[in-house]
């Protein structure tokens, strides 16, 4: 062997040796290899154990068994055990099913997990008049991670609990149930305990230990815990329903936020938590702490249209724990409607830092669109529902309440226009006189005209825009109004969904995603008293001569409505059956007003006025002497630009 072959083997050793090295695994992706290999083994040996038991049952049935097969399920049971460390006497058991219930709620607890296997609202149904189940078997999970002192892993979903006794009932009606997590130590055990009032959606849930120190290690004092859910389709419309579904949480010491209801969302939290809430549109599973929840993931994730399901709910986050069973850990369930009066009621005489808030879990719009829901709409609404039992007269009623609340705006606009309209003579002569090239010239004049007789061209949109918020707030109330779920109305069936009078299946490109294979009559009607509506009022402001853009600003006051109803055409009927009153009011309020305008009269009170106001000595500053500064800062340049041409 020469001196090249040996350096040449040097040089592939040396090679060999660094590629090894700079690949070498680190310690956290070794014990991430190692929590794998041990899911993996774990799972296998349970795999292998409920094999084993099974063909055990199998050979006893059939009167077969042999020494072998006994001795290999012996060990199956006991890999298992060994799986599970201290737990490993709940490893093992059959699924059971315990039942509590109010007038309200009926839950469905299962001992695998020890958790709410089942949530029905009993007041409520679902589509078709089925029962409303909020969710069931696998569509909902709630886990505890146990640590033991073997350096072994336990989740509560994997285990049997069994039932401590009889579910409690007391004199006032309110259940208790105990189920027990058993340990290979008689002397302890953890305990879930629910507890149901007579007459409540809040369901009180507790988890005391008892002598876990022997089982646990010393040093745990919280705990990891993870809830999922699937969100069903409740209602008729699925885009609509989409919309207002989300995965929402409060702050401990701070407001309400949530997920994007529109996207994948994820969302990891450090500050402290007081409740998580799966909420579709009408109805929640809220999961309230007494104290708090850290280290909180959330997330939220869109689910096929063809599922049957909205979106899929995640929640990750720690929570105290407390070994010896001093302190329980303790939580509250809401499983119920997202009613505004049912939410805002567990607030009442709590102090202001120890509110919950869930009323907020109700879209009533942010800001002043809120406060007009929240301080005029609702209560308005709960008065009349206390007499009324059809809602489409509650909602005519209150179209009226609001037309009067809002009739001195909407006279001061409509007399702002009359104004307008009569003097449009004399803005026609100004036009004629005045040739388009002096556009600032027309302008000045124009507001002189204004000026001296007292009318503000800007006078009839603020009412108008004073008027707004109750107009948005109302596009808030009706989708969130859970009382007008399955509430019909005329040929309406539901004024919380579409009212569908034409429907097909066929998937039509461009039609189909406009109007998602359906016409909405209210949204019909809607269209229609909008236009008709934009014509009276534009046929009573008369543009005050040629105004640039008049034509395009009529051709879009036009379009709007159509617009509209592309817009409304999937939302609740109960809204574009408002917005449809509230047009035809408007309708007749205006000709009523016109009918009492005595236009010739307008005329020479605006005349008087102007003659009383030239004897005025006129005031310094203000918009017409801005104005003026503009027309000849205008002309200072038209003549700078003509001396620059001619040079």
């Amino acid at each position: 062997m020469d001196k090249n072959t040996v350096i040449g083997f040097l040089l592939i050793a040396a090679i060999v040796i660094g590629f090894t090295w700079l690949n070498k695994p680190s310690e956290e992706e070794l014990a991430r290899r190692k929590q794998y290999n041990d899911s993996i083994a774990l799972v296998q040996q349970e795999q292998y154990a409920q094999q084993m038991a099974a063909d055990s049952i199998a050979q006893l049935n059939s009167g077969v068994v042999d020494s072998v097969a006994l001795d290999n399920d012996s060990v199956a049971i006991a890999r298992k055990m060994d799986a599970f460390g201290g737990f490993g006497e709940s490893a093992f058991g059959e699924e059971e099913f315990i039942t509590l219930e109010n007038e309200l709620v009926k839950l469905t607890f299962t001992n695998k997990g020890g958790r709410v296997y089942s949530a029905e609202l009993k007041e409520h149904k679902a589509q078709e008049g089925k029962p409303l189940i909020l969710f069931d078997e696998d569509e909902s999970n709630l886990n505890f991670v146990l640590a033991t002192n073997t350096d072994r892993t336990a989740n509560t979903s994997e285990l049997y609990f069994t039932q401590a006794g009889d579910i409690v009932k007391d004199a006032e009606g309110n259940q208790t149930l105990t189920l027990r997590l058993n340990t290979n130590s008689p002397e302890s055990y953890i305990d879930f305990i629910y507890s149901l009032p007579a007459n409540d959606y809040m369901l009180k849930y507790d988890v005391k230990a008892t002598n876990m120190n022997q089982i646990m290690p010393m040093s745990i004092n919280s705990l990891e815990m993870q809830w999922v859910s699937k969100i069903r389709q409740q209602e008729k419309g699925r885009s609509f329903e989409e919309r207002y579904s989300s995965l929402s949480y409060k702050f401990l010491t701070d407001d309400v936020n949530k997920l994007s209801p529109n996207k994948n969302d994820r969302k990891k939290l450090d500050n402290q938590i007081k409740w998580i809430a799966f909420k579709d549109q009408y109805f929640t599973s809220v999961l309230i702490a007494d104290k708090s929840f850290t280290s909180t993931m959330l997330a939220s994730h869109m689910m096929d249209k063809n599922s049957g399901y909205m979106k899929s709910y995640e929640a990750d986050m720690v929570v105290p724990f407390d070994l010896t069973g001093k302190e329980p850990t303790g939580f509250k369930f809401y499983f119920g409607p997202v009613h505004h009066k049912t939410l805002a009621d567990y607030d009442k005489g709590v102090a202001k830092e120890d509110k919950l808030k869930l009323r907020e879990l109700v879209p009533l719009g942010w800001g002043i669109f809120g406060w007009v829901n929240r301080y005029f709409v609702i209560p308005m609404f709960n008065f009349f529902s206390k007499f009324i039992d059809s809602f489409g007269i509650i909602i005519l009623l209150m179209t009226i309440v609001i037309k009067l609340v809002l009739f001195p705006l909407s006279y001061k606009s409509y007399m702002s226009s009359a104004k307008m309209r009569v003097l449009k003579p004399e803005i026609d002569a100004i036009n004629a006189k005045i040739p388009p090239e002096k556009a600032m010239e027309r302008q000045k004049a124009t507001m002189e005209l204004y000026n001296k007789v007292g009318v503000s061209p800007m006078s009839g949109c603020l009412p108008m825009l004073l008027s707004m918020p109750v107009l948005i707030a109302m596009f808030s109330f009706f989708p969130s109004a859970i009382e007008l779920r399955q509430q019909s109305f005329l040929w309406a069936k539901d004024l919380s969904a579409y009212d569908a009078i034409i429907t097909w299946k066929a998937n039509i490109p461009l039609i189909s995603s406009i109007f998602n294979n359906h016409i909405s009559l209210f949204a019909v009607l809607m269209m229609v008293t909008t236009i008709f509506s934009t014509k009276i009022s534009m046929a009573n402001t008369q543009p005050a001569g040629d105004q640039p853009g008049a034509n395009m600003m009529k051709y879009m006051m036009y379009l709007m409505p159509v617009m509209f109803f592309f817009m409304f055409n999937s939302y609740a009927s109960g809204l574009t059956y408002y917005y449809s009153l509230s047009a035809l009011i408007t309708i007749i309020q205006n000709e009523i007003i016109k009918a009492t305008v005595n236009e010739e009269k307008l005329l020479a009170e605006l005349h008087a006025k102007g003659k009383a106001n030239e004897k005025k000595p006129r005031k310094s500053g203000g918009f017409m002497e801005r104005l003026e500064r503009m027309q000849k800062e205008q002309q200072r340049l038209a003549r700078e630009n003509a001396r620059n041409r001619k040079r």
